[in-house]
């Protein structure tokens, strides 16, 4: 009776060892390292539910800074990188970390800052002639400070401007934060801000900020994702991570993206090259 007890009991463990295994292997999933922005607009949780229903992918995102999410690629450490900072993404291409850049969509970054607008730029298409105002006036500034896509490009705007910008400046805030929590910083200290307009719509905690300067063509906002390169980290999910850059790229993943909106408003417009 022994024993016929505990060969039920090692098939029982037998059993469930196997169906174990087997709901481990059909388990599918894929790291995105990728920029707040995608996150904090609320993209994400938009678009990842019906990529996983088509695919039975899941996809697991670490949201930083685009510089970071460029390391974490640059480790080995995801799947596939989805950011938009194209100088540095191309970069991370030459640097063999993946084999192919592929663009996804767009949206624009604004200046946002106080109803009040004590450096007199409501109104502005000039980003760099609005930044010099800024500056001129000493008017609180925030700054993400995190070497993100937007960090970038605001310092690209300030280099285009003719002004250098330091922490040092007590005027100049640096948050070392995502696009969410120094929104969060300007709206408390009632200051300008650079800002992607996809999180500025869905954020919420607005207090008196507004968009002051919106237009220029060099606001443009472009995101790109890349597999990171298999060759070089040969744990990197291909098949999986592949599968979700061509649905990205696809007509049904452009127009999941091109359908987000949030009261009515677009946040993301899908450009992939074909």
């Amino acid at each position: 009776m022994k024993k016929l007890f505990s060969n039920l009991v090692m098939s029982a463990i037998l059993a469930l060892s196997i169906s174990g295994h087997q709901a481990y292997a059909q388990s599918k999933s894929i790291v995105v390292s990728s920029t707040t922005s995608t996150e904090q607009s609320g993209l994400f949780n938009f678009i990842l539910p019906i990529f996983k229903m088509k695919t039975g992918i899941e996809v697991k995102v670490v949201a930083v800074g685009t510089g970071q999410a460029l390391d974490i690629g640059r480790r080995g450490d995801a799947d596939v990188v989805f950011v938009h900072d194209k100088p540095a993404e191309e970069k991370f291409v030459e640097e063999g970390y993946s084999t192919k850049r592929y663009e996804v969509m767009y949206n624009d970054f604004v200046l946002i800052g106080p109803k009040s607008d004590p450096a007199k730029i409501g109104g502005s298409k000039d980003i760099q002639a609005a930044l010099q105002k800024v500056a001129a006036a000493q008017a609180p500034f925030v700054s993400r400070g995190d070497k993100s896509g937007t960090h970038a490009a605001e310092l690209r705007y300030w280099k285009g401007a003719g002004v250098s910008v330091s922490p040092s400046q007590a005027w100049y805030k640096e948050t070392g934060s995502g696009m969410g929590p120094a929104l969060n910083t300007a709206s408390a200290m009632n200051g300008y801000i650079l800002a992607d307009r996809g999180t500025w719509i869905s954020f919420k905690n607005r207090g008196d900020l507004t968009i002051l300067v919106q237009g220029d063509p060099k606001l443009f906002n472009q995101y790109g994702v890349m597999l990171v390169n298999p060759a070089k980290y040969p744990h990197v999910k291909k098949a999986e991570g592949q599968a979700f850059i061509d649905w990205l790229i696809s007509k049904n993943g452009q127009d999941v993206i091109a359908s987000y909106k949030i009261d009515g408003e677009q946040l993301f417009f899908p450009n992939a090259k074909k």
